[in-house]
């Protein structure tokens, strides 16, 4: 059985499928520990209509959309990889008006849109299942697991008639060492491991659709930001679905790929990356008002946690926690309207087209050369700093933040994992001043309006005082970090 989450209509399963032959008997589950009692179930009828765009984008995608009827779950289905064995299921009830039975419901469209973006949704296939099934149960009661038998007969849209049998065992909330031993039952009892991810799966490939995704180059950074792309679109979906985190996540992708783009000098062979360049940038800021403030609210509850229950004077939590929970809320909101936009479709739309386009002749260039060119540009910012030659030290600080990150991007994808971590550790350092920063200016901000309503204000000057002991440690650690991270870049 599925074990359902705190959304009703959210679920995971953990599943294996199994070819066999129509002589196979069903195994045995006795004998088994972990296997009290077993109980037959009545036959089930399943009829399903599977949905995918007209490149079988969703397929390529390991992701599957069915209209069920029949069976004990009858609805939409929208199954999201989340695992080798395990899937995301959500569902949406059916509805009655004949209508709806070909358009499929807003709420799931807008799950997979990074993937189908402006493309139509239509029937692709159509699976009809006789399913026995057989629950397993342990000593204490607890369902263990769900064997189905099944006789399938399916077909592509206008395609021809497929007929098997295959066996389904679908593991309920229990050790995973449980699903390996009852696995072990169906290969001795003559089953074996299923060529196709799923139903769906082995109808189209039948049927001659391509359902694979390009194979990964042999360049180092062009296999990273094709990788970065899959990344982003997987964030993507778990940032619609409000997942803790993801904004962060998605942000941060998008970020990499940038720097990506930024440190590879044009070898993308694409003239006109610019506006590439900018909308990434684009969507990090509109992603970026949500993520500061998530920091914001984690950060002060966090601090006010580890302060004296004395010491935390009037309505400070409502101001600081919850104001940035619901400015996160709003920035998630806004983060939502720009993904369901068509400049970010032809956005996503160019990235996959980058992530495929063959890399340009290196000429001869080293990874060596590749990481000292990224690395100087981190020296020319930390000399400016040092000059005091901008007049806000902490923007100077930021930008070599953001050179190390971009470092640390590039020497990752290209194996040189020692400058990496050094650059991350710069990185890490200057991360917490940048957020310190960010903090205390809206600490005073806080502040100013708790005082004109006349609330106490000693414990925004405590919290401000604890950013600015952050910053000061940050940077008294930063000369350290920074020549570890030259002597890896000369080693490397």
């Amino acid at each position: 059985m599925a074990a359902k989450s705190s959304e009703s209509a959210r679920y995971t399963e953990t599943e294996r499928k199994f070819e066999v032959v129509e002589s196979t008997v069903a195994p045995s589950f006795e004998g088994l520990s972990a296997v009290s009692r077993v109980e037959r179930s009545p036959s089930q009828r399943l009829d399903a209509v599977y949905f995918d765009t007209p490149n079988r984008d969703l397929a390529r995608h390991r992701i599957t959309l069915r209209r069920r009827t029949g069976g004990p779950d009858a609805g939409w289905h929208l199954k999201l990889p989340a695992g080798p064995d395990t899937r995301t299921e959500l569902r949406v009830p059916l509805e009655d008006d004949a209508t709806a039975r070909s358009v499929v419901p807003e709420r799931l469209r807008d799950v997979v849109l990074a993937i189908v973006r402006d493309s139509q949704l239509a029937p692709v296939a159509r699976i009809s299942t006789s399913r026995s099934v057989v629950m397993l149960y342990g000593p204490d009661g607890s369902t263990v697991a769900e064997f189905c038998d099944d006789q399938v007969t399916a077909s592509a849209e206008d395609g021809d008639e497929q007929r098997w049998r295959e066996w389904e065992l679908e593991l309920a909330d229990g050790d995973p060492d449980i699903f390996d031993r009852l696995t072990h039952r169906l290969l001795d009892a003559g089953a074996l491991p299923a060529g196709h991810g799923s139903k769906l799966a082995r109808v189209l490939a039948a049927g001659g659709s391509a359902t694979d995704l390009p194979a990964p180059s042999a360049d180092p950074l062009h296999r990273a930001v094709a990788e970065l792309v899959g990344e982003l679109l997987e964030w993507d979906r778990a940032v619609r679905l409000d997942v803790d985190d993801s904004v962060h996540q998605m942000r941060v992708t998008t970020r990499k790929i940038r720097s990506l783009m930024r440190s590879s000098e044009g070898s993308f062979g694409i003239t006109d990356d610019e506006w590439i360049l900018k909308d990434l940038r684009e969507l990090a800021g509109v992603l970026g008002v949500a993520r500061d403030a998530e920091v914001l609210a984690q950060r002060y509850e966090r601090a006010l946690n580890h302060l004296p229950p004395a010491n935390v004077r009037g309505p400070v939590r409502q101001r600081l926690v919850e104001g940035a929970k619901l400015r996160y809320r709003n920035g998630w909101k806004r983060s939502l309207i720009a993904m369901r936009s068509p400049r970010y479709f032809r956005l996503l739309d160019a990235l996959e087209a980058l992530a495929a386009t063959k890399p340009l002749p290196s000429g001869g260039e080293s990874t060596q050369t590749t990481i000292t060119a990224v690395y100087k540009r981190i020296r020319k910012a930390v000399n400016t700093a040092a000059a005091g030659a901008e007049s806000d030290n902490d923007e100077a600080l930021h930008r070599i933040r953001k050179r190390a990150k971009r470092l640390r991007y590039t020497a990752a994808a290209k194996g040189a994992t020692k400058v990496a971590d050094r650059a991350k550790t710069i990185q890490t350092l200057l991360g917490d001043h940048h957020d310190s920063v960010v903090s205390r200016s809206h600490l005073s901000r806080q502040a100013g309006l708790a005082h004109a309503a006349g609330e106490d204000t000693f414990t925004y000057g405590l919290l401000y005082q604890q950013e600015d002991d952050l910053a000061r440690r940050s940077e008294a650690q930063l000369d350290d970090a920074l020549k570890k991270l030259r002597k890896a870049v000369r080693r490397s």
